[in-house]
């Protein structure tokens, strides 16, 4: 018989960020820069087809933050360079602290 978690534990994935991207695909490699408004815009070499772009994004994101791609979603946007990412396990501090250490 399995022993069931405690339900006193708190997860660390109650913790999520929510970001707003641009993308920018086929660009001649993969990377972050902060935009004049404060915004977050990722570079990818994938094109925007076939939803490669969104796969590229996910897979980027989760090894930058050192996530599992299960831990990054596209809330919205599928179909714009202008997404909004959720992140779970990590808080929205802490994954732009990241992404901006990744810029650089």
């Amino acid at each position: 018989m399995k022993a069931r978690p405690s339900s006193r534990k708190q997860k660390q994935t109650d913790v999520s960020a929510t970001l707003a991207v641009r993308i920018q695909p086929r660009s001649s490699k993969n990377g972050v820069t902060r935009m004049e408004d404060g915004s977050l815009k990722i570079r990818l070499t994938a094109p925007p087809v076939d939803g490669a772009a969104n796969e590229a994004l996910i897979k980027f994101l989760s090894d930058t933050l050192d996530l599992s791609k299960s831990q990054v979603e596209i809330v919205s946007g599928q179909t714009s360079r202008e997404k909004r990412i959720k992140i779970i396990g990590m808080s929205e501090s802490d994954a732009i602290r990241l992404l901006n250490n990744a810029g650089q």
